[in-house]
């Protein structure tokens, strides 16, 4: 009797071991390999499929009393949780001429839950001299769901630069919602056919009010103040500019 009762014991603590199920979150597991799980199922491979997701962020008019400018800031990425290709697009369109185009190609690697370290080449290709550029940072979501981008690029002019971008949502309601933004672009080294100067040269930033009513196509208003900063400011080509930093907005962002 003694025998079956410790026989019956050991049978149960298998058992109960073997039930025992790891559960990982999809960039947290060890390997694209591991087993991922939710409450009440079976446990799935939710994190290996691909998808597609693109998102125009700004799409917009920008107005002054002195001049009219069209902006457009955008990315897309296709893959999975951990191994993405990203596409992004920035540039404005003014009297014809397109200025501050950075175009960038980049493989995305998950490194922890919130952050993916990113590698490629970014393009600067609008209607001034082309620049190629080798980029490598990180992006991510930080503390309290900040949306942060930092990439460092070398090459272009034989020099070095750094974008930082940030963003925030503030819910004020359910579908009214306030954001702002900011980007920050430096250089090691002038480059006044581009109109980019050694230091910090230029910030981007804007405070943009959205209603979505259709979330994948909301309209926005918005301020936002974009000028050259340091070196760049004694550019020609930037004085202007420099005079019409701060204007209004009007646009759309979309999502698929």
């Amino acid at each position: 009797m003694l025998a079956l009762g410790l026989l019956g014991a050991f049978t149960l603590t298998q058992t109960a071991h073997a039930q025992i199920i790891t559960v990982h979150q999809a960039a947290d597991a060890p390997n694209a390999s591991s087993p991922t799980s939710m409450p009440g199922m079976s446990p799935v491979m939710m994190d290996q499929s691909t998808w597609l997701h693109g998102i125009f962020n700004q799409l917009e008019g920008r107005y002054s009393p002195q001049a009219t400018d069209f902006r457009w800031d955008g990315e897309m990425w296709f893959g999975s949780d951990y191994d993405r290709l990203w596409i992004r697009s920035e540039g404005t369109v003014a009297n014809g001429r397109m200025d501050d185009g950075q175009h960038d190609i980049l493989y995305s690697h998950a490194i922890s839950t919130y952050w993916n370290l990113q590698g490629g080449t970014r393009l600067d290709l609008d209607s001034g001299p082309t620049r190629a550029w080798a980029a490598f940072g990180v992006q991510g979501l930080a503390l309290y769901q900040f949306e942060l981008s930092a990439m460092g690029y070398v090459g272009g002019n034989g020099g070095a630069a750094t974008r930082i971008e940030g963003t925030y949502d503030f819910l004020l309601t359910n579908r009214l919602i306030l954001q702002p933004n900011v980007e920050l672009n430096a250089y090691t080294r002038a480059d006044p056919s581009r109109g980019v100067g050694s230091g910090l040269s230029e910030i981007d930033t804007g405070l943009r009010l959205r209603y979505e009513h259709w979330r994948k196509l909301a309209p926005y208003v918005a301020v936002t103040y974009n000028t050259a900063l340091g070196q760049a400011r004694h550019f020609p080509d930037n004085r202007e500019a420099n005079r019409t930093a701060l204007r209004f907005a009007f646009g759309l962002r979309s999502w698929f």
